[in-house]
């Protein structure tokens, strides 16, 4: 099954957070990992400002193995549809596009998505999140 991994999976992994082991398994073949060009853009973005541009184009570099997906007319205007119905960001709200137009599940951390369809939502335990 196709699957988008949402930034903050990216993220994870790159700083070896609390569900680095959660979402490296996710990343290991990206052969069926959908990467929208906006999620390219945050990531490129917060290595930059957190590690240092040559990291940054290391990491997308990488994300090129994966189904890139340009922002079309017809994922936008569903962006703009499930951002006014679930009140989610613009970028959020384009990553759960791309997913419902290639038919993937979205996998993040970030809780606003929490009991959207076809989103798994990874948190972190009690114990882990006390460390």
């Amino acid at each position: 099954m196709k699957r988008l991994v949402d930034t903050c999976g990216w993220i994870e992994v790159l700083v070896d957070g609390p569900l680095a082991d959660a979402y490296a398994p996710l990343l290991d073949d990206l052969t069926d990992v959908i990467v929208p060009a906006a999620l390219q853009h945050e990531l490129y973005k917060w290595i930059c400002r957190e590690r240092g541009e040559a990291e940054a184009i290391e990491v997308i570099a990488m994300t090129t193995a994966g189904l890139v997906r340009p922002l079309d007319t017809r994922t936008a205007l569903l962006a703009a549809e499930l951002s006014l119905t679930h009140r989610l960001a613009m970028a959020d709200a384009i990553l759960l596009a791309h997913a419902r137009v290639d038919d993937a599940e979205l996998i993040t951390s970030d809780t606003h998505f929490e009991g959207l369809a076809g989103v798994r939502l990874l948190v972190r335990s009690e114990e882990s999140s006390k460390i």
